[in-house]
């Protein structure tokens, strides 16, 4: 060891070794291996929720994705958001109903995945040829007959700012399936989708309700110059459109129910948006054991709204809390400028 040591302090320098050190140390302490990512060979038989689904059909319910692949010029790439989709996906499932995947263009969509931010609901996704089959075969948004649906449920992803708004197909989908006394769902940058939906007597949908949907903080955070990237910013229309904008803190669940409209703000809002919409169909969701992700959002969200005691006994409560997402919200802490926010957190994370 005293060897080892000699010679990074010869390449690093002092000081250099010191934070090698501490980092090492604070690293050990964390003991991230004994949270080990979901398996990649995941199925849809492993996932508890889905052993207790209900029996015999309550419906169908159509979920929408994306035809767009990049942004203009072709460099950024857009598509739909995958974890958006397959836990809603298995949601609607487990609660009795069987869900059709249509895209504006039809075919199949351009998927975005993260594998770090997967869980094995996601992986059992792609591992599902019945599900993969639907996606690869999405309906076309115009060919789509809307009375088949008790709801409709827009799937967020960058795409969606370009090829939701202004089309005939889903603005059609939205007015009937509401109309008809159907619920419409949303989520991330899904409610694009509700933008130019007006109803038969001309009001526009979103016209003084209450909505969440992916925030200006949380778009300029990740892309600095999406206000000339995108041709617009989805909070800022929103209000444009007549709607009051809910926003929540920046990457935590926030689902906003105004009536059977119920829309959430961004992927961690995913599971909750979909069990909201079971809701508003009349159901008690099918009980799911919150996971890893969603235990660390429950931590932070009490650490948002009542300090750092109350996010330290939501972290006793709930000892498997993702860490690596509690650093990662340090980390973004940190990068805002937020110093006490990002040493609260990280120490959250070291519970």
């Amino acid at each position: 060891m005293g060897r080892w040591i000699k010679r990074v302090a010869t390449a690093c320098g002092a000081l250099v070794l010191v934070v090698c050190i501490v980092g090492f140390a604070y690293m050990r302490a964390l003991d991230l291996d004994s949270q080990p990512p979901a398996g990649a060979r995941s199925t849809v038989a492993d996932l508890d929720f889905m052993r207790a689904a209900v029996q015999g059909s309550r419906g169908r319910i159509l979920a929408v994705v994306t035809s767009t692949s990049h942004f203009p010029g072709g460099e950024k790439k857009a598509g739909f958001e995958l974890t958006e989709l397959a836990r809603a996906y298995y949601v609607f499932q487990a609660n009795g109903y069987e869900v059709d995947i249509a895209s504006p263009r039809g075919g199949a969509p351009p998927m975005r995945r993260d594998d770090e931010d997967m869980v094995a609901t996601d992986f059992a996704f792609l591992n599902d040829a019945g599900a993969r089959r639907k996606l690869a075969a999405s309906l076309r948004v115009a060919d789509v007959d809307a009375s088949r649906y008790a709801a409709v449920y827009f799937v967020g992803g960058k795409g969606t700012m370009f090829d939701f708004p202004g089309d005939p197909g889903i603005q059609r989908l939205v007015r009937d399936v509401y109309q008809r006394g159907g619920v419409i769902g949303a989520v991330c940058h899904g409610p694009a989708a509700l933008l130019d939906a007006v109803l038969d007597d001309g009001t526009p949908l979103l016209r003084g309700r209450r909505v969440a949907a992916f925030s200006n903080a949380e778009e300029l955070f990740l892309i600095e110059d999406a206000r000339s990237r995108f041709p617009y910013l989805l909070q800022d229309r929103i209000l444009q459109k007549g709607g009051h904008y809910v926003e929540g803190p920046m990457y935590l669940d926030n689902t906003v129910v105004d009536g059977r409209i119920v829309t959430g703000q961004n992927p961690w809002s995913t599971w909750s948006t979909a069990e909201a919409m079971v809701r508003a169909l009349g159901h008690v969701p099918v009980a799911r054991a919150p996971g890893r992700d969603e235990q660390a959002v429950q931590v932070m969200a009490a650490y948002h709204r009542h300090g750092i005691a109350a996010a330290r006994e939501a972290r006793a409560a709930l000892p498997e809390a993702d860490k690596r997402l509690l650093l990662m919200h340090a980390l973004v802490a940190a990068m805002q400028g937020r110093a006490g926010d990002a040493w609260h957190l990280q120490a959250l994370a070291l519970d």
